[in-house]
């Protein structure tokens, strides 16, 4: 059997994938539709997804380096194929080429904003022999252009990565962000009446860029992050999956003690499920993908520290999130399309945060249906939400001793010392995250089962009703019902009234009813019951 593939893991300059002996997966037939047939571009995808890749593919390609694409064998012997675009009539003209890149900024502050845009334009400057200019950075940025186009004879590009890196980072500091806006704005702000000097423009970021308010006066860039025919430009489709890394799937089955379709499943199940238009065409989370394949190990990739505290922070900018309540829920079109610093709703900068994905579209009213894409973000999330939730009131031992009776409780059916271990951390809540009812403490149960893995459902419904949580363990299924200033046994005669457990009879495995009591005085778990 043949080796497994070089991953570009972090790679995101086209030139170093390439001679480099990376795979790439070849989005130039889209790339090549795109530059034939349009001009100024907007797309949106959650990090890392290859936007900046893609970047800087598209760079190459107006740098005229038809070498990149052609087959050719590396120093290290690794052949790379011909890529499509190769293939085509593309003229491969140099033109002068613009590319603002504000992914890899550590220091998100107003003064390393215009250090970066002043030391860009300054580069560009000196590239074609002007003097450093006092002017505004539009006025300098519209000089420049207007100066390569002179001496090249040809148009140029202009290529913006990452857009909303600062304003997303200073959500929660309304004169700060105000003021990066305005130091967008400026510097942008001349790309439409430059339009007769412009060959190409390509935008990037993570948030739809009216709800930005930066290019206001750009009403004629074409956003293509909903349109089917670009949806798979970012990420790997499934059919690229199966076709392209076959092999790649049997040896990490091989490393696991499963087979290819066993395989297949587990990867779909944890890093499929991005939709990004209403034809809903499966799309894999790359850097996931890859990191799985090297490391031969299924894991949670995409969340790390800088996930984590980014979210918690726009999290904390937010109306409360009910956890338990997201899977499936229903948004119409235009709300995609609100404001960011309108933080009524979270779920369109979810979505577009890809924390969120299209579940379904329904047409004739205009409406998405919105969910988990898979199990790595619904875990990843579930964990963010309950470090949000539970602050600095809960710390690492806490967390340990928790995880600790979970997983006792997952290998030995001992209930009694995890639902222990719950009323420790519903002490631990803050008291003004404390919602007074019994909605609260369910969700607040729910995002907890869920940051540790569990195979868990809210709301599951049933013939009569709804279960609040249905938990499947190895020995057995447990389902639970929450009760707010009443009893356990009330909760248990509830679940035996509406026959939840009706439903999981024909699984044959073992069923455990539990009714829980919480106390709004002592804002806990007061009693509990079980029946088998």
């Amino acid at each position: 059997m043949t080796s497994k593939k070089k991953y570009p893991i972090g790679i995101q300059e086209f030139e170093s994938l390439r001679k480099d002996g990376y795979y790439y997966v070849d989005k130039t037939p889209i790339i090549y539709s795109m530059i034939t047939e349009g001009k100024p571009y907007f797309l949106s995808r959650p990090r890392r997804f290859g936007k900046s890749l893609l970047c800087s593919t598209l760079e190459a390609v107006f740098q005229g380096r038809r070498d990149l694409f052609e087959k050719f064998t590396t120093e290290e012997g690794i052949e790379q194929p011909q890529l499509y675009i190769a293939t085509t009539n593309w003229k491969w003209e140099k033109h002068p080429i613009f590319r603002f890149d504000f992914s890899k900024t550590k220091d998100y502050s107003l003064s390393s904003l215009e250090e970066q845009i002043d030391q860009t334009l300054s580069d560009y400057e000196v590239q074609y022999g002007m003097p450093t200019s006092k002017l505004s950075s539009g006025l300098r940025f519209e000089a420049i252009v207007k100066e390569a186009h002179r001496q090249t004879g040809r148009r140029a590009v202009v290529i913006v990565d990452e857009y909303d890196t600062f304003m997303l980072h200073n959500i929660g500091n309304p004169e700060l962000e105000k003021s990066v806006r305005q130091k967008f704005s400026t510097l942008f702000s001349v790309l439409k009446p430059l339009d007769g000097h412009l060959q190409f423009v390509f935008i990037t970021g993570i948030s739809k860029f009216s709800q930005m308010g930066i290019f206001s006066g750009l009403n004629h860039l074409l956003n293509i992050s909903m349109t089917p025919k670009y949806e798979t430009i970012c990420g790997i489709s499934e059919e690229e999956l199966v076709t392209q890394f076959h092999n790649d799937i049997v040896l990490l089955g091989e490393a696991n003690g499963l087979d290819y379709e066993q395989q297949m499943e587990e990867l779909k199940e944890t890093y499929d499920g991005y939709h990004f238009s209403e034809r809903m065409c499966d799309m894999y989370n790359p850097f996931s993908l890859f990191n799985a394949f090297e490391t031969q190990k299924i894991d949670n990739y995409w969340f790390d520290r800088g996930t984590s505290s980014s979210l918690i922070d726009i999290l904390a900018q937010m109306p409360d999130i009910d956890f338990a309540e997201i899977e499936n829920v229903r948004v119409p079109s235009t709300a995609f399309d609100l404001p960011l610093e309108s933080l009524d709703d979270p779920l369109p900068v979810l979505y577009q945060s890809g924390y969120l994905t299209i579940k379904d579209y329904v047409k004739r009213r205009g409406i998405y249906v919105l969910g988990f894409p898979n199990n790595e973000v619904r875990k990843g999330f579930a964990d963010c939400l309950f470090k949000h939730v539970a602050g600095k009131k809960i710390n690492t031992r806490q967390t340990s001793a928790l995880l600790d009776a979970y997983y006792d409780f997952y290998d030995t059916d001992d209930l009694t010392a995890f639902i222990e271990a719950i009323k420790t951390f519903y002490a631990s809540v803050p008291y003004h995250l404390d919602n007074q009812n019994e909605h609260h403490y369910h969700a607040l149960l729910y995002t907890l089962l869920t940051s540790f893995g569990a195979d868990v459902k809210a709301e599951e419904p049933t013939a009569k009703g709804r279960a609040d949580i249905v938990l499947r363990m190895p020995l057995g299924i447990y389902i639970m019902e929450i009760k707010y200033d009443s009893t356990a046994a009330e909760a248990l005669e509830q679940i035996n009234q509406k026959g939840y457990a009706d439903k999981y009879l024909i699984e044959g495995r073992p069923i455990t009813k539990v009714g829980i009591a919480f106390s709004s005085q002592e804002r806990n778990i007061i009693e509990w019951e079980k029946e088998k």
